[in-house]
């Protein structure tokens, strides 16, 4: 990409977060990225567990490689016109140079923004040691600062996602120690209670993102940003629910012989105009 131009797509992305609330959807390749662009959102994330799923592999094992993850970042961020954050799990590995290293091959991808975890990816051992996860997301900040790109940090506490006790004082704990160490945004995946995102809010110093998933399909963006949330995402639940249809449209076919999904789809030249403005041609 362009260097003038991310620094610039890296402005835009930092003043986003700036104030009041918006929402980031996530794609898990060009396609739904452009459909996102064409929708007229202002900022697109990736979804780590969309593109692992699109690859026919697991979330959260390990399974998707960083070169998987940042050849479709690639492919995003040289398709739209707008910022693009990457979903970059736990960078990538243990140690805050693997971190460090993550960071700089996301920016070479064309994101001007990543969310990093303190999930180990070891179920006996969820989360990394506090001061271990705390270098990371500094080494994290030092890379992007290296790089002369503005580009938004997002550091998340995986306590709600697995299982650590007492997961609202060890996210507010653990979010806080991660904005002192250079994170723009803090995220707490997994929290449901409204009354407990007011609270993380409350007692969380920095701006947060809240994602939105099946158990959160109530909520509106309006009741999110009055609960103080600056950024929503969708992780991977749109990829998730573009899977559903398509395994209802499977098991009608098996089980019936019938096709009444495949009236419910848009046509060739719905497809002309949605890419017409792909950045680049």
């Amino acid at each position: 990409m362009n260097r003038e131009l991310q620094i610039e797509l890296g402005q835009r992305f930092q003043r986003l977060h700036e104030g009041g609330t918006f929402l980031m959807p996530n794609a898990w390749d060009a396609g739904s990225a452009l459909l996102f662009e064409s929708a007229g959102f202002e900022a697109i994330g990736t979804t780590s567990a969309g593109i692992a799923y699109a690859l026919g592999k697991a979330d959260a094992t390990g399974a998707l490689s960083i070169d998987e993850a940042l050849e479709e970042t690639a492919r995003i961020a040289g398709a739209v016109s707008v910022p693009v954050n990457v979903d970059a799990e736990n960078g990538y590995g243990d140690s805050p140079e693997a971190v460090a290293e993550c960071i700089r091959r996301c920016i070479d991808a064309g994101a001007v923004g990543a969310g990093i975890e303190d999930y180990t990816w070891d179920p006996t051992r969820p989360l990394y040691d506090r001061a271990l996860a705390v270098e990371r997301i500094r080494a994290a900040r030092e890379a992007a600062d290296a790089s002369g790109v503005p580009f938004v940090l997002t550091a998340r506490a995986e306590c709600y996602l697995y299982g650590v006790p007492d997961a609202f004082a060890e996210s507010v704990a653990r979010s806080n120690l991660y904005r002192e160490a250079g994170a723009d945004l803090l995220y707490t995946p997994g929290v449901r209670d409204r009354d407990e995102v007011a609270a993380l809010v409350r007692e969380i110093d920095g701006p947060m993102n809240f994602v939105v998933g099946k158990a959160m399909a109530d909520y509106t963006l309006g009741e999110l940003g009055e609960l103080g949330i600056r950024r929503v995402s969708i992780g991977g639940s749109l990829l998730r629910a573009t899977f559903s249809f398509a395994q209802r449209a499977v098991a009608e076919m098996k089980d019936c012989g019938g096709f009444t999904w495949a009236a419910d789809q848009l046509g060739p030249a719905d497809f002309d105009r949605l890419f017409a403005n792909r950045r680049g041609g």
